[in-house]
């Protein structure tokens, strides 16, 4: 699969078969991803990757904290939108919801829709990525970003699909006590990672994209 491809057939996967993925697959996808830019080549980025036993446990806590209402114990970076960014959001959610079935009053189903991804999307594995905390700059978020954008692009290679979301990481004392992410750490973010099932419905979903007209402007090239 050449760049372009894969930038244009990238999608966020939210249902996936339950196949395991071999660790040596994962590898791959991680030694060609790291191969990302990053602020005076510091290489910022802390990788844990979870499955198993382990994910399955961490799952467990996840919805068990969330049930009992808990709140994270450190700040996680969340955003409330406006304007044309949250209209976007909504949209977003609107066009997810019509493919699930969901309607617009069913509490019951809205809530099992959010636990999933607290369940990293019920994937057979995924993927942590965290910064020690002495590193806060807004140089170094833009590193992980990268390196989320390269493990998805990468995982296309092995036939992989991908979800870049943060619910997984909303409970991070779970992480630290079952995937061993020390206290100097802040995961910053997480991907769901597995083979995409196909006919899982939200994973027909294809989001739009601004043109450029609206959202580039150009200098010096009259």
């Amino acid at each position: 699969m050449d760049v372009q491809e894969a930038l244009r057939t990238r999608k966020s996967i939210r249902g996936y078969k339950p196949d395991r993925v071999p660790k040596e697959i994962i590898s791959r996808v991680l030694a060609i991803a790291t191969r990302a830019p990053s602020s005076l080549n510091t290489q910022p980025w802390q990788i844990t990757v979870i499955a198993g036993k382990v994910l399955d446990e961490i799952r467990r806590e996840n919805m068990r904290a969330l049930n009992e209402g808990m709140m994270s114990t450190e700040e996680i970076i969340r955003t409330s939108f406006e304007g044309i960014y949250r209209k976007r959001q909504v949209d977003l959610a609107i066009q997810l919801f019509q493919l699930m079935g969901i309607g617009r009053e069913d509490k019951e189903k809205r809530n099992q829709w959010t636990m999933r991804g607290f369940r990293y999307f019920d994937a057979p594995a995924a993927i942590i990525l965290s910064l020690d905390k002495s590193m806060n700059s807004t140089l170094t978020l833009c590193d992980i970003g990268i390196l989320c954008q390269n493990i998805c692009l990468a995982a296309l290679e092995f036939g992989l699909g991908t979800c870049i979301e943060d619910q997984g990481i909303l409970f991070p004392d779970n992480l630290r006590k079952l995937a061993g992410i020390p206290e100097f750490s802040r995961p910053i973010m997480c991907l769901a990672i597995g083979y995409p099932d196909w006919e899982y419905p939200a994973n027909k979903l294809v989001t739009p994209r601004e043109t450029l007209d609206n959202n580039t402007k150009w200098y010096g090239f009259e």
